[in-house]
């Protein structure tokens, strides 16, 4: 095997020592694999002496300072930092949703401090500075802040958790650290290897179990992520195949293939090399498709730890030498640590390169059996916890669990048609509706259960204040998961504020997925493929005895029911009286199901008004291109005029009287910006890029900075408090500043 792809596996220690030149190999074949002899699982003692024999530390250390360094920078990105006074809201009614009712957060200023201590556990981290202390700042406060709000939950953010906690857990500041300038009795000491098990074990149950879940017959036919076939970075692949192929073959065969053996590839020696490869491009995929953060780039930094622990000290011995004075140690030499079981004469190695022997005692202490314990009671619990939805029944909605833990990363997709909240008041029986959201920011509390009971506890609490007595909520809300049929997730006649909810028990209001129906959706293609562009469709699946209440705009013309399977009646609600098929626009009407089955049907409409205002652009660019080729002999009415303008100036506005004309202007500007984006250089790119995280984490810093003001000396005067948040504001450059906005409606999701 190469010297260079060699490599220290989860549950062995085969990076200990590597067999010396002058002596023949006589290690079994399953010790040349694995690492370890089967001799070492045949008893207890064995075990803890191999989960706890003597490892280099380098690795572990690049990988605890690449950890801090990028959870410093996620507490300014994804953790909300900068962000902080609108996600809290301080004082104002906000509905939240922590996993523990009684968790709220603190006062603003508060909570700033709990983010900066956050960011100096995670900066501690990175520089093995007061290891144990700063790795205690950094769970304490991401987990209080995790547990704190179950809407941003994820499987990435979870993972960050795990990871932090377990380097609490390790010796990870014997390399390359400042605890270990301070202590030199630490640097460059051994680690046990359970160190290295445990972060690579977890690595690999995070790609293989989110494989696992990715058998899922949605994932394996196709429908789960088949929007992303449209994004860029996939038009090389559509050359060779159409975007179906492209859809089923690279984006769910690949990402099931891959996380179903990364793992594996990750593992051996002679497959490493082509694991770095595949796991890295599909990473950097990864952080263009989805808006994640930093875990793309703390994937990569786990890959490392699979390779022989030693492997900086030969990577930096490749820089010249004046550089090697702020670069981490190349010396071969290590130390012994008490952390660590010896064998009666054992020579201390760093892979390939030995020092002299030392004696030690093989009697295993305390600590060595709990980190072998720990070992073994940690990697039991992650793999039970992916399938744990049995015992938290209470979490399970259309897709089991609390979306966090089970690693069933992006196997779901949801639409939402339709979100209607009902109130009644309880003494006065009056009726009324919410706006859906009101009280909240969160989008995610459609989708689950716990949380729509959080919700409807919270608005029952808030609409007193409106003069609406012992509130009644009811919530009827339609999802199509992985491009089903449209239908409702929880029972609209249900009061949710009454409703009875247990973390252990099945919720009784929820209705089940439609699954019987998932064969339509080869039929919902053929369906779509037969109309034409300005034509839409909706389909929609109902349950016997419930009936759907909508509202078809004016905008929509030619609207239409076509029945599928099943009965329906449709009623008009102003003229109480059926009608057929045929739903009139600018009325509510309701669609019965009245067949013993479920019901299926979809909607048919134009939007004319949408229609005619494309026709009149259409025709307002032929006159435009005949007036700028001089084939238009007609001189222009005065509220044409604009047409002809020169636009050289960008941050001009449009100045135009007739209305049609200003927004064929303005649709005409914000095309030539996003054709200038989508051109524009890697530089440019880059310089925007930049200038946007500048500013952004510039206000989360100077926030910060405000509120530890507060604290220690007090309000200030309110204008100047206001003057000091306005500097705290300052954004890019007008013309940079406002572009993403001009562009939301245009790009949509050609630019997702």
């Amino acid at each position: 095997q190469s010297t260079n792809h060699r490599c220290n596996t989860e549950q062995t220690a085969k990076h200990e020592a590597a067999p010396k030149k002058d002596k023949p190999q006589t290690k079994s074949r399953m010790e040349q694999i694995f690492g370890f002899k089967k001799e070492d699982l045949t008893s207890w003692h064995s075990l803890v002496s191999l989960l706890n024999r003597p490892t280099d530390p380098a690795s572990l250390g690049i990988f605890r300072c690449l950890f801090g360094l990028l959870m410093a920078i996620d507490i300014t990105q994804e953790r909300g930092l900068t962000h902080l006074d609108y996600k809290y809201l301080d004082g104002a009614p906000v509905c939240r949703f922590p996993l523990f009712n009684f968790l709220q957060p603190l006062p603003m200023d508060w909570m700033y401090l709990v983010y900066v201590v956050m960011f100096l556990g995670a900066f501690g981290i990175m520089l093995g500075c007061f290891y144990r202390l700063s790795c205690l700042m950094f769970i304490s406060t991401y987990w209080y802040i995790f547990f704190l709000d179950k809407t941003t939950w994820n499987n990435h953010s979870y993972l960050y958790g795990l990871i932090g906690f377990q380097l609490t857990l390790m010796d990870g500041n014997r390399y390359w650290s400042v605890d270990g300038l301070r202590r030199p009795s630490i640097r460059n000491a051994h680690v046990p290897l359970w160190n290295y098990t445990v972060l690579r074990a977890q690595i690999f149950i995070v790609y293989f179990i989110a494989g696992i879940k990715k058998l899922d017959a949605d994932w394996v036919e196709g429908y789960s992520m088949s929007y992303l076939a449209h994004h860029w970075l996939f038009d090389p692949f559509k050359l060779i195949f159409p975007v179906e192929l492209v859809s089923l073959l690279v984006i769910h065969g690949g990402g099931l293939v891959l996380d179903l053996t990364a793992g594996y590839l990750l593992f051996f020696d002679a497959t490493r090399p082509y694991a770095f490869l595949f796991v890295t491009y599909f990473h950097c995929m990864n952080s263009q498709l989805f808006s994640i953060g930093m875990f793309p780039y703390t994937m990569l930094a786990t890959s490392a730890l699979f390779c022989y622990p030693d492997w900086p000290r030969r990577f930096f011995a490749r820089f010249p030498a004046f550089l090697r004075v702020v670069l981490p140690s190349t010396s071969p030499t290590t130390q012994p640590s008490t952390s660590c079981v010896y064998s009666e004469t054992q020579a201390t190695s760093t892979g390939r390169q030995e020092t002299p022997s030392v004696s030690k005692t093989s009697k295993l202490r305390l600590k060595h059996k709990l980190g072998a314990i720990f070992t073994i009671l940690y990697l039991i619990e992650q793999f039970f916890m992916p399938y744990s939805h049995f015992v938290t029944q209470g979490y399970n909605n259309l897709t089991n669990g609390l979306y966090g833990y089970s690693w069933d990363m992006m196997v779901h997709s949801r639409s939402h048609q339709h979100v209607k909240i009902t109130y009644k008041d309880g003494k006065t029986g009056e009726i009324g509706y919410l706006n859906p959201g009101v009280f909240t920011q969160s989008r995610r509390w459609k989708d689950h259960g716990d949380m729509l009971k959080q919700y409807a506890t919270c608005l029952s609490q808030l609409l007193p204040r409106y003069n609406i007595s012992d509130p009644e909520i009811y919530f009827d809300i339609w999802v199509s998961i992985n491009e089903r049929f449209q239908q409702r997730i929880f029972d609209p006649r249900v009061d949710i504020v009454k409703a009875d909810w247990s973390p252990f028990r099945p919720i009784t209001w929820l209705m089940p997925l439609l699954v019987d129906l998932s064969p339509w959706r080869t039929k919902f293609q053929e369906i779509e493929g037969s109309l034409d562009n300005q034509t839409e469709i909706v389909f929609i699946a109902d349950f016997p005895g419930l009936h759907l209440e909508n509202f078809v705009s004016e905008d929509l013309g030619n609207t239409s029911i076509h029945l599928l399977q099943g009965k329906v009646n449709v009623e008009i609600v102003d003229q109480n009286k059926n009608y057929t098929l045929q739903v009139p626009a600018g009325a509510y009407h309701k669609v019965f199901t009245v067949s013993e089955e479920p019901s299926c049907y979809m909607y048919i409409y134009v939007n004319t008004t949408e229609a005619a205002l494309q026709e009149n652009f259409t025709k307002l660019f032929e006159l435009q291109e005949r007036v700028r080729n001089g084939t238009e002999t007609e001189p222009l009415p005065p509220e044409l005029q604009p047409l002809i303008a020169v636009d050289d100036d960008e941050g001009s506005e449009v100045n135009a009287t007739d209305p049609i004309v200003r927004l064929f202007l303005k649709r005409q500007r914000r095309m030539k910006e996003v054709k200038k984006r989508r051109e524009a250089g890697v530089l440019e790119r880059l310089e925007r890029f930049a200038v946007k995280k500048y500013y952004s984490i510039r206000r989360g810093f100077l926030m910060t900075a405000i509120a530890l003001r507060n604290l220690a000396v007090g309000l200030p005067p309110l204008e100047q408090l206001t003057r000091e948040v306005a500097f705290a504001n300052m954004k890019e450059p007008p013309a940079e500043a406002n572009q993403d906005e001009r562009l939301k409606d245009e790009v949509g999701h050609g630019e997702l």
